[in-house]
């Protein structure tokens, strides 16, 4: 078989420091051992410019919002640059990451459990996070606060009696998948927007957990090189 120069290339992530979708292909970096490289969006200045940061090296090369559009239409984060392709959409990428990487599985070998995994991943993904998408609450305005309040905890009274059925030291059992991927962002927004975490106890004892993490902890918001001085850890 004839293999690609690109299958040998590092991947590169574009994404945005305190993007939810982002921090997601993050952490599934960090678990699986991968090295890449990022080359920030910034979703706030002029609808999306990018520089080029390596995780090494830091390049100045502004790109236009129309070479990012051509790479994602969506123009939105994360897109992966990854063996000869590029891939958005968090849970597909994290899926093709597991699927091709060695170490620990992301989704459970057993159908039970694995489809409990898309569920709880789906819920947060579909059902949570894009309701609190800049786009999103750029437009809501001035209601931006109480908006995201009530729908973050619109969906967490529905996620906390699924995790307490479905979850043993993490998400689902005992080991770490994509569900747990999910969650740890999505915690973090609505801390940002203010919400009780404390009212789900199932859904905060999972997230101090997986805090404790090496992989949940190097792909942080505070941590990236596209993060603010006064927000880096």
């Amino acid at each position: 078989m004839r293999l690609s120069l690109a299958c040998f290339a590092k991947p590169i992530l574009h994404g945005y420091f305190r993007s939810s979708c982002s921090w997601r292909v993050r952490i599934a970096f960090a678990l699986k051992g991968v090295e890449y490289d990022q080359l920030p969006v910034n979703l706030i200045k002029d609808g999306g410019q990018q520089s080029c940061v390596s995780l090494t090296v830091a390049l100045s090369v502004p790109k236009l919002t129309e070479e990012y559009k051509a790479l994602n239409p969506m123009q939105q984060v994360p897109a992966v640059e990854i063996d000869g392709t590029t891939l958005s959409q968090s849970l597909a990428v994290i899926q093709y990451i597991d699927e091709t990487r060695p170490g620990p599985r992301l989704l459970p070998a057993d159908p039970k459990a694995r489809a409990q995994v898309r569920m709880i991943s789906d819920l947060i993904a579909s059902g949570i996070q894009p309701l609190q998408n800049l786009y999103v609450i750029q437009k809501i305005g001035a209601e931006k606060m109480q908006w995201s309040q009530h729908f973050i905890d619109r969906g967490f009274q529905a996620l906390e009696p699924i995790l307490k059925q479905t979850a043993g030291k993490y998400c689902v059992g005992d080991e770490i998948s994509m569900a747990d991927i999910c969650l740890v962002p999505q915690v973090y927004n609505a801390e940002r927007f203010k919400v009780d975490v404390g009212k789900y106890p199932t859904i905060k004892r999972l997230n101090e957990a997986l805090l404790e993490i090496e992989a949940f902890q190097v792909s942080h918001p505070s941590r990236q090189p596209d993060t603010p001085d006064d927000l880096r850890a």
